[in-house]
């Protein structure tokens, strides 16, 4: 697990206060995805019937989780972009679009928890939930680690 938030601490900064494109982002998401499902393999043990309909709905969560990652990378570079430049309007505008991606991540995650839940049991789906909010709250304060806050800069 520390391998994949030592990525995520290295990477996030890469983009997370610059332009970015879209190729780099799919890039740095693939490399993650690739290591995070290494780290969840080694940490939810399944077999047979389970093991199949868990990875199934997990690579499912993994594709909605990548779409959430995109708006988060578009709402840092729009942040970077007119941080010099925000008004009261801009900046409460930022403020809830920031919160509602937050609500949806962790209602994606909640989602997922339930279904997995159903197809593999409680404890592996309780193991999913752990481990997806802990690396969503590495993440999180990764980035408000690497970002200057809000009038922080003149």
């Amino acid at each position: 697990m520390k391998k994949l938030l030592v990525f995520a601490v290295i990477c996030l900064p890469l983009f997370s206060f610059a332009q970015s494109n879209k190729e780099d982002i799919d890039l740095i998401q693939s490399i993650y995805g690739k290591e995070k499902k290494t780290i969840v393999a080694d940490f939810i043990k399944l077999e047979g019937a389970q093991k199949d309909a868990f990875w199934k709905l997990y690579d499912e969560y993994e594709g909605k989780r990548k779409a959430l990652g995109q708006k988060r990378v578009a709402l840092l570079e729009k942040y970077a972009a007119n941080y010099g430049t925000m008004d009261d309007l801009a900046t409460s505008n930022l403020i809830k679009e920031t919160v509602s991606l937050g609500a949806e991540t962790d209602k994606l995650i909640a989602t997922y928890h339930k279904k997995i839940e159903k197809v593999a049991g409680a404890k592996p789906a309780a193991q999913f939930y752990q481990l997806e909010v802990y690396l969503l709250s590495a993440i999180r304060t990764s980035i408000f680690e690497n970002i200057p806050f809000i009038g922080e800069l003149k």
